[in-house]
């Protein structure tokens, strides 16, 4: 199966300097949800998508994410009939081609799957949509027989025509060698002076090809994006439909409308959720997670029972059972917090491990360490594990009890069982179940304050 992606336009109402389709929708480029929508359709195919404006941001796009992707260059922006022509070299005749917009990000792999098994009948396949309000569109004409016979643009339409509810969307599919010739008869014979590719529809009907039309489940997989209104509108409702698939799976959420998925969520049943929440990347919730108001939570994985209290952000983490995370904790990349450890507010976690029950409750970092079960870790406590230079790891070994105030100068190894005092400035080796206390003598001297000078 030919697949081709047009994706050339400026979208000179967005007003920047990114190309259109690379603006992001839940966290996605564009262009990079119909390429993930295409990938569950035709595995093996090639897609070629047509670039135009900002054609080497988005080549360099998909150099990165999508190396198989082919593309064409269409210098000139001479309509949607002319990106086609520009990527016919790389269609195999023998295939059906299936047309697709990089600026209509959200159509379904299901939608696509249904013009796929249409277009194996062989004729013109296009995705059309009832819309209570098509203004903007082109009109799916019909004769009274119900058939296809031609597509009028908004631009080129008469009163009566601008009447039609039924909207193209711009998606079809159809044998390729009939394209190619359709392609040829194109002419600029419109009000914008372009080679519009829904001309064929009419040679098609000419020609006798059986057109035939399926729409998509929700109007949002059609809608296009032009302006950034309209990427936020279209942003929020799908948002909406996330939502309401999380509470169709048994989540609880404070209010489906206060909550931003960017990216692959994977959420068991008896999660609840409060608002604000942001999820990006990958993230896994399993049964029974209680998560706070504004948290963000990212590229984590969130084991069995956890409460995660309000305005924690977790990223490149991992989190255990039945752990207790914030309110107001930081888990950076490289955190593994285990089972009923505790991670309380203000505490900073990088590239550490956490053993089983261990806590850490209050305004701490902890980085490049390796924490053992059942160790407390006492308020403003730090891990010095920088030298401006190279980074070091420590060691706290299983039992350790580390007072407030105290900052660990790694490299250095905490033994099992021992204690430090409060206020201890560790740069050697604490030896197990014994008390390590570094601090000076504390003496009381006569003093008396300084009092403001009177002028």
């Amino acid at each position: 199966m030919n697949i081709v992606i047009l994706a050339a336009g400026q979208g000179k109402r967005m007003k920047t300097t990114l190309p259109k389709v690379l603006h992001p929708v839940a966290g996605t480029s564009m262009l990079g949800h119909v390429l993930t929508a295409v990938g569950h359709i035709a595995e093996s195919a090639l897609p070629c998508v047509v670039v135009g404006h900002g054609s080497e941001q988005v080549q360099d796009y998909l150099s990165k994410n999508y190396p198989n992707v082919r593309t064409a260059v269409q210098s000139e922006q001479k309509g949607t009939g002319h990106a086609v022509f520009q990527a016919s070299p790389f269609l195999s005749s023998d295939a059906t081609t299936m047309i697709l917009y990089g600026d209509v990000p959200l159509t379904q792999a299901t939608t696509l799957h249904k013009m796929k098994q249409l277009a194996s009948d062989g004729g013109l396949v296009v995705l059309t949509q009832l819309m209570e309000n098509p203004t903007g569109y082109g009109r799916i004409e019909r004769n009274l027989n119900g058939e296809v016979i031609g597509i009028v643009e908004e631009k080129d339409a008469s009163p009566s025509q601008r009447e039609i509810k039924e909207i193209n969307t711009g998606m079809m599919a159809c044998d390729t060698a009939d394209l190619k010739r359709w392609l040829g008869l194109l002419q600029p014979n419109n009000a914008q002076g372009e080679y519009y590719l829904t001309d064929i529809i009419a040679f098609a009907a000419k020609e006798g090809v059986p057109i035939r039309t399926t729409q998509a489940q929700y109007d949002w997989e059609v809608q296009g994006v032009n302006s950034r209104a309209q990427l936020a509108a279209l942003e929020r409702e799908y948002q909406v439909f996330l939502a309401g698939n999380l509470l169709d799976n048994g989540v609880t959420l404070a209010d489906p409308a206060r909550i931003d998925i960017r990216g692959n969520f994977n959420c068991a049943s008896d999660v609840t959720i409060d608002v604000g929440c942001v999820f990006e990347g990958n993230v896994e919730i399993a049964a029974g997670v209680k998560i706070g108001p504004y948290c963000v939570i990212k590229n984590a994985t969130i084991g069995k029972g956890t409460q995660i209290h309000a305005y924690t952000h977790i990223e490149d983490a991992t989190v255990a059972n039945d752990a207790v995370i914030g309110p107001y904790a930081r888990l950076r990349p490289g955190a593994q917090i285990a089972e009923q450890a505790h991670i309380g507010n203000f505490v900073e976690v990088k590239n550490s491990q956490i053993g089983v029950g261990s806590k850490a409750n209050h305004l701490s970092y902890i980085g490049d360490a390796v924490v053992g079960s059942g160790v407390n870790i006492g308020a403003g406590t730090i891990t010095c594990n920088y030298d401006g230079v190279n980074k070091y790891q420590t060691i706290i070994e299983d039992g350790a009890f580390i007072g407030s105030d105290t900052q660990l100068v790694a490299p250095v190894r905490v033994g099992k069982g021992a204690t430090l005092g409060a206020g201890t400035t560790l740069t050697q080796d604490a030896p197990p179940d014994q008390l390590t206390i570094s601090r000076t003598k504390q003496i009381s001297l006569v003093w008396k304050r300084p009092e403001k000078i009177k002028k």
